[in-house]
């Protein structure tokens, strides 16, 4: 069964010069950019300034928010911003807020020196992290909205494809001037400059917020008092707060824990697993006790909590009755396969006997273009003959490429199988996460759209990162060979889904959401 209307390669390919395919494309340059900068370009700028790589792991929490996103995005779903949402209007203000935020948060890290202030360059990380996490909420939400189901495709491969050139501004751009500006040893004004650079390319994300036009929602508007807002505003504070102290404070005991885990199961990795979910999950259950104490005394409504968490959680189940089971499962899945090969792909390549050079040059410049140019063939072959078709390939091609990298462990070290085994990779995942994006999208609500994107984007991850733990234990105990295939394997689970959602649930551009 079709699962969208067809359309002439002419139109398809009419689509790709839209102005909302280039106002998601900068979008997308402007949620790539921070993205290192809290990741491995802030590692290697610690190093540099002599941190110790215990600090520097700590560090890594500051991206928190990117796994937690849903928490919050009912914020930007019930609340407008005083005065800016009038002149405006409700995603464009809060897109300008949040991209303020992101810059004033990289000028505040790029005028602190970690070797004299590193408590600033900590908050100053860690607003980032938020600032971030809050721009891509909204960007998805303003995708959603901006365009029916027909667009959604081009648009998820635009912004894929910004959010790639600004993840390589963010990484490879920001070291390149550090080490043109710094030379050799440690410069605290080559990092100034470095992340300074960064901030003023956020601009580009700043300009087109101006002058994109609102999208017309078709949310049912729910009229909320000031009173109302600022409790549910209250009730985000005590949630975060309460989850930060418990996994600072609480999760100090529990760590206690991990040598006699350690002597217990004689298995180190799994021991620092059960103390990190035991801490996490402390932490959760912390965080739930506070806000429900909070609800019980009436310090935030129990309506307003409803409407913000619980009504877009039973909107989903409602619209999809017994399929939503099978939904869940895909967009838990789907990535599954890709996921958690490529934790391990760099360690692989040194271990196979490839130089740092020609692991930078094939997967982070061939890669690069790869994966663009499979983000936008997704984007065309989605609108040419339908989402399902090209979730199906995906599926298909990211459970294939992996095998490629079986086939590479057996042989010696030779770059042109290496980038043939790295660009096919790249253009499968880009194709697949293009039309996967697109039918998440799909499946929002148009009353829902913040959170429900952000409850599938968090999901989408969470699983395939916890397995993906496991894969350095795996790939010593069955070998590189044996691991791409079950990696491979891992694939199988998400083409049934697929196959058997084609069936079942069709998409029809011209459904209401």
């Amino acid at each position: 069964m079709p699962d969208s209307h067809a359309q002439s390669w002419n139109e398809t390919f009419r689509l790709i010069l839209s102005k909302k395919v280039l106002a998601l494309l900068l979008l997308g340059l402007s949620a790539g950019i921070p993205y290192f900068l809290i990741f491995g370009t802030l590692s290697l700028w610690l190093k540099e300034a002599g941190i110790d790589r215990s600090t520097i792991s700590f560090l890594s929490w500051a991206a928190l928010g990117y796994s937690f996103k849903f928490v919050w995005a009912p914020l930007i779903d019930q609340l407008k911003i005083p005065l800016l949402a009038q002149s405006l209007g409700r995603r464009r203000s809060w897109l300008l807020i949040s991209q303020c935020w992101v810059i004033a948060s990289l000028l505040t890290m790029a005028f602190s020196d970690p070797q004299h202030s590193l408590w600033l360059t900590t908050m100053a990380a860690v607003s980032l992290g938020f600032a971030a996490a809050t721009q891509d909420i909204v960007i998805d939400a303003y995708r959603i909205e901006s365009a029916d189901s027909s667009l959604q495709s081009m648009l998820s491969s635009a912004y894929i494809a910004g959010f790639r050139i600004g993840m390589l501004l963010g990484g490879a751009g920001a070291l390149y001037l550090s080490d043109w500006f710094g030379g050799e040893g440690y410069s605290p004004t080559a990092w100034t400059i470095a992340y300074a650079c960064m901030a003023v390319a956020m601009l580009a994300g700043v300009f087109t917020t101006l002058v994109v036009e609102e999208p017309v929602s078709q949310r049912r508007e729910v009229v909320a008092s000031r009173g109302d807002n600022v409790r549910l505003l209250l009730g985000f504070i005590i949630c975060a707060a309460s989850f930060v102290l418990a996994f600072v404070f609480i999760g100090q005991h529990i760590i206690e824990l991990k040598p006699w885990l350690v002597e217990l199961f004689n298995n180190k990795a799994l021991a620092s697993f059960i103390v990190e979910s035991a801490r996490l999950l402390a932490s959760i259950v912390f965080a739930f006790v506070l806000v429900k104490l909070a609800i019980t005394v009436e310090l935030v409504p129990a309506a307003v909590v409803k409407r913000s968490y619980i009504d877009p959680i039973a909107d989903f189940f409602e619209r999809y009755g017994k399929k939503t089971v099978m939904l869940l499962a895909l967009i838990a899945l789907y990535r599954m396969s890709d996921i958690v090969m490529g934790v391990i792909a760099n360690i692989f390549y040194v271990d196979a006997g490839y130089t740092k050079q020609q692991i930078a040059s094939f997967s982070k410049f061939y890669g690069l273009f790869a994966t663009l140019a499979g983000g936008f063939l997704g984007g065309l072959l989605s609108i040419r003959y339908g989402v399902y078709r090209v979730l199906l390939l995906g599926a298909v091609l990211s459970a294939l490429t992996n095998i490629l990298f079986s086939f590479l462990a057996t042989a010696a070290a030779d770059s042109t199988l290496l980038m043939m085994a790295i660009t096919a990779d790249n253009l499968s995942g880009g194709l697949a996460m293009a039309a996967f994006v697109a039918y998440l999208s799909s499946l929002t609500s148009v009353s829902f759209t913040a959170m429900q994107y952000a409850i599938f984007s968090s999901l989408m991850t969470l699983f395939p990162k916890l397995l993906a733990g496991y894969s350095g234990m795996v790939s010593l105990a069955i070998g590189y060979e044996y691991f791409f295939y079950l990696t491979a394997a891992l694939g199988i689970p998400a083409v049934v889904l697929v196959l058997m959602l084609q069936r079942s649930l069709p998409i029809d551009k011209d459904s209401p959401q």
